[in-house]
């Protein structure tokens, strides 16, 4: 007797996986799924086994299939994933549907290049109409932002070749950009493959034939960025009244790695340096403009359980805070809060070669948990080149970003909200930085190494130097545990005394602005030392602070309850590498040394 015999299921049902194995409806739900992937993806009657013993990599008899899910639990990343083994349909690639699959109840929204166009400049001229202005202005004397809609809603209409009826021109070079991406294909090999398809089209086919061509086409979908001229030795920008400078006004190093002159004129500069400037209002703007996310911008003030549990920014004592020092701010639920951070990283991976390139990254906590920490919503700022790492020279670099922030601040951004269908002023706050402890200080200004390390503790950190290791280690940690805990009356498991003294009280902007008060501080690697000072001249007492932060240039940073994270899996990971590397004695990871005592 055929025991998968039967009608074949409509739909892949998954819920039966999570069943108890030995249940009816377990078993219901496996025959099933042996019967549909039999029709759709057999081969020679049989299928792939997808138990986590064989996790699809042998074919099986359905048979046999039934008895490895009996005995074993499906293989867990083919049961939370795609069933393409066994014959669902890979999603299409278009924009937003790892967004889509992630919010439940999602209403079905068609995206279709049209759509797409009309949520991304936030035009609610039907497409295809004629453009006529409020004061009869014509297409040809429309404001450039209309201009490049109607065009792109030209190209999003031309055919890909004569009697194409799948895709159309504009939807194609997306998707093979988007392809570009997340390949990591090189522009030489786009531009190959765009002639190889040229080539294989029927007549008159609107293909361009290079890929710079289909570039220039999407760019006008905005989003670009900045090219801004840095020092190379991190000393200035060339931005705004030093643009036109071709040498710094600090250390007089030249701007450009060389010139090309021909006949006397200048053909080409090359930059020695250049920064990548990412404008953060455009993109905050589309979060508005656009249905798929607009909704989701006031999650925090209408969908968020209010239990008093923290499982949201929202939820912090210095989101509250920040609500009751500014409370116009506060009273658009629309104004937006932001995270930064920032951390190197070596371009080349585990090469030999010691170059860091700093990027830093935006975080919108206005989304709801489960869509403000994934990629489509991180915003990179700065591209902040190497080779060498910025150190507390990166101050420098974040100007521009920090001149945009104080504008969205003080100014903010018509923004049209299409849910609403209505214009507002939308303003931005930045709430902290997120990063490991080296990247504290140099966005911090405060230095964490010697005697003071801990921001927290500050003048009064408990610190020892080693005799042999030439290190400090610090050992006031038995102040933040309750008064009457019993290690704080123990002597011999710690430094040998007891600890009575209460916690330390971290200190406030505007004392941290006071202590920075009389610093004198100068950006970049070839600024000149300062003289040695007399036998006797005390220089003013600034404690371990290396510089005045950018930061406190935003009107509302010396406000803030939390103005600097600690990023607590990147710091797990450090401890973790080092007492892994001292238990097995890795070269390179070893603190087992004499400097260890």
């Amino acid at each position: 007797m055929n025991t998968f015999s039967g009608p074949v299921a409509d739909s892949m049902d998954k819920t039966w996986v999570k069943l108890h194995r030995k249940s009816t409806e377990y078993k219901v739900g496996l025959q099933n799924f042996i019967r549909n992937s039999l029709i759709v993806a057999s081969h020679e009657g049989k299928i792939k086994c997808p138990c986590q013993l064989c996790a699809n990599r042998s074919w099986r008899s359905p048979g046999l299939v039934y008895k490895h899910l009996q005995a074993e639990k499906m293989s867990p990343d083919y049961e939370d994933g795609l069933w393409d083994e066994h014959g669902e349909a890979l999603p299409n690639p278009v924009f937003l549907d790892e967004i889509e699959d992630e919010i439940e109840d999602q209403p079905e929204v068609n995206l279709d290049m049209n759509d797409m166009l009309t949520d991304a400049f936030a035009n609610n001229s039907p497409p295809g109409s004629p453009y006529i202005g409020d004061d009869g202005a014509t297409m040809n004397t429309a404001p450039p932002e209309v201009q490049r809609f109607y065009n792109l809603i030209n190209e999003a209409n031309v055919d890909l070749y004569p009697g194409s009826t799948k895709m159309k021109k504009l939807e194609y070079l997306v998707r093979l950009y988007q392809i570009k991406c997340l390949g990591g294909i090189s522009d030489k090999a786009l531009s190959l493959l765009l002639k190889l398809t040229k080539s294989i089209l029927p007549d008159g086919e609107t293909l361009p034939d290079s890929f710079y061509k289909a570039k220039r086409l999407i760019c006008d979908l905005g989003l670009s960025y900045e090219k801004i001229d840095a020092c190379p030795n991190d000393c200035m920008i060339y931005w705004k009244d030093t643009a036109n400078l071709d040498k710094c006004h600090t250390c007089g190093t030249s701007r450009y790695l060389y010139e090309t002159i021909e006949d006397g004129i200048t053909t080409r500069k090359v930059s020695a340096k250049v920064l990548r400037y990412f404008p953060v209002t455009p993109r905050l703007q589309r979060l508005f403009m656009s249905r798929c996310t607009s909704n989701h911008m006031t999650w925090h003030a209408t969908d968020r359980p209010i239990d008093g549990r923290m499982r949201h920014p929202a939820d912090s004592p210095a989101w509250k805070e920040l609500d009751r020092l500014y409370p116009s701010f506060a009273q658009e639920v629309r104004n937006v809060r932001l995270g930064l951070a920032s951390d190197g990283f070596n371009p080349f991976g585990n090469m030999s070669s010691a170059h860091s390139i700093w990027p830093v990254v935006l975080t919108v906590y206005k989304l709801p948990p489960w869509l403000c920490m994934k990629q489509p919503y991180m915003l990179l700022s700065l591209v902040i080149p190497g080779p060498k790492a910025p150190g507390n020279d990166i101050d420098v670099f974040l100007a521009p970003l920090i001149d945009e922030l104080k504008s969205l601040w003080d100014v903010g951004a018509a923004t049209y909200d299409v849910i609403s269908k209505q214009s507002f002023t939308m303003r931005a706050a930045l709430l902290w930085t997120i990063n490991d402890f080296p990247a504290y200080a140099n966005l911090s200004g405060w230095s964490t190494k010697g005697k003071m390390a801990c921001p927290h503790c500050g003048d009064y950190t408990d610190c020892l130097r080693l005799y042999y290791g030439k290190k400090f280690c610090y050992m006031g940690h038995r102040r933040f545990l309750p008064i009457n805990h019993r290690f704080r009356s123990q002597k011999r498991p710690f430094n040998g005394k007891q600890e009575h003294r209460p916690h330390p009280i971290p200190m406030t902007g505007l004392e941290c602005l006071f202590q920075l008060s009389t610093l004198q501080f100068k950006f970049g690697k070839a600024t000149a030392k300062p003289p040695r000072r007399r036998k006797g001249d005390a220089p003013p007492y600034n404690g371990p602070w290396k510089k005045e932060s950018i930061f406190f240039q935003l009107p509302y940073w010396k406000d803030l309850l939390i103005r600097h994270n600690l990023d607590v899996m990147h710091i797990e990971k450090n401890i973790c590498d080092a007492v892994l590397g001292t238990l097995l004695g890795i070269d390179g990871k070893n603190k087992d040394s004499i400097k260890a005592s």
